[in-house]
């Protein structure tokens, strides 16, 4: 048994909405919540300003394992996520081999069954990641993939596009487009702007994602299929996504917290670590993503956790990888932006966009909860990251809010 005491809940369509109670959890479920309860046999968890949300959900999350251990092992992913606050992750098709097949998802299902956070793992969307032939999406949705996704991946054949989206329309099946034109895009490794004209490095201009959008809109919109666009990064791409949902119900997107913090201007010093797909924009796409989130065209937030090892960063800017760890700083950096209202709003939208039934704070109910205190402010330094790899954007900026821990699956993780 848990008893959280006097924690404040923030659950936006809840009658408790903001108010101080005691919750009971037995056997994984809440048993009781009230102003006052006593338990000679739980284990209590209490903390001066604690707050609890529904479990959050992470769309974009990568471990290194299976085949890069060294970035990241499952079960220090998993514990990652715990202590980030996050009770459910969308896992990417980013490993060696990439689940294709159903037998690939069952791998990820069966190594990953009984944690406290819950995993989804996302199937490649076309054999190899290849852009050429459809994997066995109908297998995959069967066996438990969330979704479809060539990684980072764009998909530049565009009745491939319209076939994937015919086809899993039947099962109600949701593939992510990332947004990049390649021959626009060219080679290019940082934005294009007046930051980074004076940096020498390629830079690739932001139309390469809108013109990208606006087709992958488009396609969708002929077949009447769910659509999720992942990371999106510009004014013009949320006006896009915009003038789309007032015709379409269909199409989805999310931001990662990094483009909401960064900018161009990080570039300065050809840190690696700022090296990121796809690129930080300038400040005023910046500020139009934010604006994007507080008004709802952008669905929902995720850290876009890519962990990699020192090697693929310690080297010259044109040589390093792309990807920065992002779960351990998500919250900070959404309860710097945003009220705690609205930063849990984002955290926890996932679950409708992704077709699952969202969790509840109620009597009866299986606990999935997220705890953590919004008000504390701090410098995230790098004994902050939990992960294996250290490779993070964020290290030396303030930051405001800390997760403490998770309750889900009847487990707990508490790092108060």
């Amino acid at each position: 048994m848990i008893l959280l005491k006097n924690v404040t809940i923030v659950d936006a369509g809840s009658d408790l909405h903001l108010k101080k109670r005691d919750l009971l959890i037995k056997n994984g479920k809440i048993s009781q919540i009230g102003t006052r309860i006593e338990s000679e046999e739980a284990r209590i968890i209490e903390k001066e300003n604690l707050h609890i949300s529904i479990g959050w959900f992470d769309s974009s999350v990568c471990f290194g394992e299976p085949g890069f251990e060294e970035r990241q092992t499952i079960k220090n992913g998993l514990d990652t996520a715990a202590k980030s606050g996050f009770t459910t992750v969308m896992l990417n098709p980013n490993n060696q081999p990439n689940p294709q097949d159903e037998s690939g998802i069952n791998y990820l299902k069966g190594k990953t069954s009984g944690e406290a956070v819950t995993v989804l793992p996302v199937g490649s969307f076309t054999l190899q990641q290849k852009g050429e032939h459809l994997a066995e999406l109908y297998d995959m949705q069967q066996a438990g993939a969330i979704s479809f996704y060539d990684f980072k991946q764009s998909i530049q054949n565009t009745n491939l596009l319209k076939v994937g989206l015919q086809y899993v329309k039947s099962f109600g099946g949701i593939i992510q487009s990332f947004p990049q034109d390649n021959y626009l895009a060219g080679k290019g490794m940082v934005n294009e702007d007046e930051t980074t004209i004076h940096l020498g490095i390629k830079t690739k201009p932001a139309i390469a994602e809108e013109v990208q959008i606006a087709r992958d809109i488009q396609v969708a919109a002929y077949t009447g299929a769910r659509l999720h666009i992942p990371t999106i990064t510009t004014a013009a791409s949320v006006q896009l996504i915009k003038e789309a949902k007032k015709k379409y119900s269909n199409i989805s997107c999310s931001v990662s917290t990094n483009h909401l913090l960064l900018d161009t201007k990080n570039l300065s010093d050809f840190n690696t670590h700022f090296k990121i797909q796809p690129p930080l924009r300038d400040e005023k796409q910046k500020n139009a993503l934010i604006n994007g989130l507080k008004s709802g065209v952008i669905d929902t937030v995720t850290s876009d956790h890519i962990p990699l090892n020192v090697e693929h960063k310690a080297v010259e800017f044109d040589q390093a990888s792309y990807g920065s760890t992002g779960l351990e700083s998500s919250y900070g950096i959404l309860q710097s932006l945003l009220d705690t209202e609205s930063a849990i709003k984002a955290l926890t939208s996932g679950y409708l966009i992704f077709g699952l039934q969202r969790p509840q704070i109620k009597v009866d109910e299986l606990a999935n909860l997220s705890l953590f205190i919004p008000d504390v402010k701090y410098t995230f330094e790098k004994k902050d990251i939990l992960s294996i790899s250290k490779n993070s954007a964020i290290v030396g900026n303030k930051l405001k809010g800390k997760a403490l821990g998770i309750i889900n699956n009847k487990k707990i993780v508490w790092n108060g």
